[in-house]
């Protein structure tokens, strides 16, 4: 009988933001938005009859600018802010907010840490993103456990502690929390690992999908939009046990034969992707789905501001990686489902966020814009090793 397999998603909690509050501890427990420029920097003011040296920090209120969150602590998502939002919209919903600008040097050194760390115990790792991966645990075993499990039960309960092993080994490299859950796949430890933020450790065995995954809303699913539950509720759908046990040929008929497929898949909690170790990306991609569809001419401000945001987070995850760009290219879904892609060939590989900008800009001139727009995305395919020559210029 083949080993119980055994899948971890391990998940950095507020990532960006944790490592800001390592620099800046008094700010632990209070709302803080990552995302600032120069201007947003920590003033150091020394009293100069004592000598003591305390920081003024900028305050989200009155911001002006087009500025968008990276990230945020769990105190400020509390108060409705997070990733990918507006800066003059995150001001009026909290104004206390202190505004960090993003330090991705720091980032980087403090995901190459905690990556090193967990390979030390787990080795089969799928990199998922400066702040996420997936580990392969089948057959890892810790020291004092080198034996065989004696049965399914024992290997879940090793499972737990080579779980918590990782947990400490983070905790020991970077001083930062992470949460990691266990099960048999990809797609249900990724949902797993959401369930008990920050610093949590979950297990969801195969017997434990009906209790703790169905009750779960659809879009908890990873690839189920804000669009897609919306059309799942008015099929009367709302929760993934409601989707696990759907009539295929109603959602066949709103969603297609394929997206049908997986979404019963997935709701039944099946998933044979493996772990993929390989290094090399073909393509680094960033996508969002909005909220509601929008308008190429109503909205236009506002998917100005998302694209802009989307290239400029390409350009650093490939600075990040260490790669440049030759291939660009933008993904759009309408209202309809239909899903168009168009990609640009430059002469000269870039990281360059302006660069990316522009040539996704030049894709987009491309497509026809009449209909609503539900979800933008850009890519950055054709990879290759970066050169000093490719790097972004800095900053005047």
């Amino acid at each position: 009988m083949p080993p119980l397999r055994l899948i971890a998603h391990l998940d950095m909690d507020a990532f960006y933001a944790s490592v800001e509050l390592l620099r800046y501890p008094d700010l632990a427990g209070q709302a803080v938005v990552i995302g600032g420029g120069r201007a947003s920097v920590p003033q150091e003011v020394v009293d100069p009859a004592t000598g003591q040296v305390t920081r003024r920090y900028q305050r989200l209120a009155g911001y002006a600018g087009r500025g968008v969150i990276t990230t945020a602590t769990y105190a400020a998502r509390k108060l409705g802010v997070g990733s990918a939002m507006g800066l003059m919209k995150a001001s009026k919903l909290a104004p206390d907010a202190i505004l960090l600008p993003a330090d991705f040097d720091a980032y980087r050194a403090a995901s190459k840490a905690f990556k090193a760390a967990v390979r030390a115990i787990a080795p089969t790792v799928e990199d998922r993103g400066i702040d996420e991966i997936y580990l392969d645990l089948t057959g890892v075993r810790l020291p004092g456990h080198e034996g065989e499990p004696e049965d399914d039960a024992d290997a879940w309960w090793r499972a737990r502690d080579v779980a918590r092993a990782l947990k400490d080994a983070v905790r020991a490299a970077t001083s930062l929390s992470c949460s990691v859950a266990v099960a048999p796949n990809k797609l249900l430890a990724k949902i797993a690992s959401d369930l008990d933020k920050p610093d949590g450790l979950t297990v969801v065995r195969e017997a434990d999908v009906p209790a703790v995954i169905w009750p779960l809303p659809a879009k908890r699913i990873n690839g189920i939009g804000p669009k897609a539950a919306a059309r799942l509720e008015r099929l009367g759908i709302a929760t993934i046990g409601e989707l696990a046990f759907a009539d295929r040929a109603k959602l066949v008929s709103v969603f297609g034969a394929g997206y049908a497929r997986w979404m019963i898949d997935a709701a039944n909690g099946r998933d044979d992707r493996p772990v993929v170790t390989e290094s090399e990306p073909r393509s680094i991609s960033r996508e969002t789905t909005f909220e509601r569809d929008l308008s190429a001419r109503r909205d236009r401000a506002e998917l100005t501001r998302v694209f802009t945001w989307l290239a400029e987070h390409v350009a650093g995850d490939l600075v990040r990686k260490g790669y440049a760009t030759r291939t660009i290219g933008v993904k759009l879904r309408f209202d309809d489902f239909t899903t168009v892609t168009r990609d640009l060939t430059i002469d000269e590989p870039t990281q360059d966020a302006r660069a990316i900008r522009r040539a996704a800009g030049e894709c987009l001139k491309r497509v026809p814009l009449e209909r609503r727009l539900r979800l933008l995305g850009v890519r950055a395919g054709n990879l290759v090793l970066a050169s000093p020559a490719a790097s972004p210029a800095e900053d005047d």
